[in-house]
């Protein structure tokens, strides 16, 4: 008897819409009516045995706040709502770690797939090779074999549907709802449908056919939503290329509770998701941005808002899906109203969250010799019309008047800064102080009288515990 009959979505992640403005009393009624509904869908467990009360709103409030790591106040507060505005997954969020009601799975461990038609955005090799490769990301870290079959029943269907395609769970058009999959099971259980009004494609260049197969095949495995926003089977879309996917700990360890683990010895590297209170945290690099700060760690932005008391972890791809990954350094041009991205030679300018055409560009083009191939870290001291970059053991000096290296430069950072060592891997300005980052290690620094204030450890700048 099939025990779960309801697909799991997958919601695109709008980068636009994660950054809501604070809430203005014109709208609060407004966003207090949508809490309200978010909460019975995703939260309410009371099978409408309850009325709406207080307390039964504040309940489901704390049991939110409790599954995306907030602050358990039971109000509805500004981080709380931004959290709910983010496109998601429709999906109950009260499900077991990682696993359906049940551990649903499938009880023989080779498995069949069947592509019953094709996307008309990409070739129909192409949508093989996607899915093959998808496929793979789970039979590499279980004994589940996946076959393709052209003809008859397979344990996972997969199709290319529009919106009205007889499940009962119509899909709404481009950029909502990308697909859905049914956990193991008989009839529909295991059967993958991508929306066919999206664009698919084999990178960034419209959905990844690659990722969201990858995605819906864990659920048709038996994976339900993680917490862990690094995660494959977090709920919402961020882009990242194929030959740098790498299956997350999380995703690992979930899949390896229902099947066990790999017959051959799995080599790959499974990362972790960064804990912002490890106390080894360092930072790639550090930004402001629009009055926030952004902390740039591998793959991963935490977002300090001022509204916000907790800093929030994302994806970078989610945020710039065109920008690489493991950022070296990152600063905002207050003079221009553009934030700098630097990966090796190359540096890209960015205003909001688009990036401006005509780049990348390479850091000679600031100054440098060809000797520097990379960037450690940069801040502008606005004040002082002066950003600065540190490469290695050195710094240089960049005057944003002339748009020219200062002369002289570059310096030994030991000389220039005293007191934080001779190596800095990220730096931002605020409040006229200067905060290096040296490995786990915080310098609060006085720009005007060259000295070092505070010292403390570099996740505190992210952990509020």
């Amino acid at each position: 008897m099939k025990c779960f009959q309801v697909p799991i979505l997958l919601i695109l992640l709008n980068s636009t819409s994660v950054f809501t403005l604070p809430l203005s009393s014109e709208t609060s009624q407004h966003d207090l009516d949508f809490a309200k509904q978010y909460l019975k869908q995703f939260y309410d467990s009371s099978d409408g045995l309850k009325t709406s009360s207080d307390d039964n709103l504040r309940e489901n409030i704390m049991k939110m706040q409790k599954f995306f790591g907030l602050r358990e106040t039971g109000e509805l507060n500004f981080e709380t709502l931004e959290i709910m505005k983010r496109p998601r997954c429709g999906v109950h969020d009260g499900l077991q770690y990682n696993h359906f009601a049940g551990k649903l799975k499938w009880s023989h461990k080779n498995l069949t797939y069947r592509i019953t038609n094709y996307s008309p955005d990409i070739t129909p090799k192409q949508v093989v090779t996607a899915i093959k490769a998808a496929f793979k990301v789970w039979s590499d870290v279980t004994p589940l074999k996946f076959t393709r079959i052209s003809n008859g029943e397979a344990d996972l269907m997969m199709s290319f549907t529009p919106r009205e395609h007889g499940d009962g769970y119509p899909f709404d058009g481009p950029n909502g709802i990308l697909a859905h999959a049914f956990p193991p099971g008989p009839r529909l259980g295991g059967d993958v449908h991508f929306d066919e009004a999206e664009t698919w494609s084999m990178d960034s260049k419209g959905y990844s056919l690659f990722l969201v197969a990858a995605h819906e095949i864990g659920h048709a495995l038996g994976m339900a939503h993680s917490q862990d926003v690094g995660a494959l089977m977090f709920p919402t879309y961020s882009y990242s290329p194929i030959e740098a996917f790498r299956l997350l700990y999380d995703d690992v360890m979930g899949i390896q509770a229902l099947y066990g683990s790999s017959n051959n010895p799995d080599r790959k590297h499974h990362p972790k998701t960064p804990e912002k209170c490890d106390p080894t945290l360092s930072f790639d690099a550090v930004s402001t941005l629009r009055g926030e700060i952004m902390f740039f760690k591998g793959r991963f932005v935490w977002r300090v808002v001022p509204q916000m008391r907790d800093a929030i972890l994302m994806r970078t791809k989610t945020v710039w899906p065109d920008l690489p990954i493991n950022i070296d350094a990152s600063y905002e041009n207050f003079f221009k109203g553009t934030t700098l991205f630097f990966k090796g030679a190359q540096y890209w300018a960015v205003n909001g969250y688009s990036i401006l055409s005509g780049y990348p560009k390479t850091i000679a083009s600031l100054g440098f010799p060809p000797t520097v191939k990379k960037i450690d870290a940069a801040v502008q001291i606005p004040q002082a019309g002066k950003t600065f970059f540190f490469v290695g053991n050195k710094c240089w000096s960049y005057n944003d008047a002339t748009g020219e290296m200062d002369q002289g430069y570059p310096k030994l950072i030991e000389d220039e800064w005293h007191g934080i060592g001779g190596q800095v891997d990220a730096a931002f300005e605020q409040n006229g102080s200067i905060y290096f980052f040296s490995g786990y290690t915080m310098f609060q620094y006085d720009y005007y009288n060259q000295r070092v204030n505070d010292i403390k450890y570099a996740n505190s700048a992210v952990c509020n515990q």
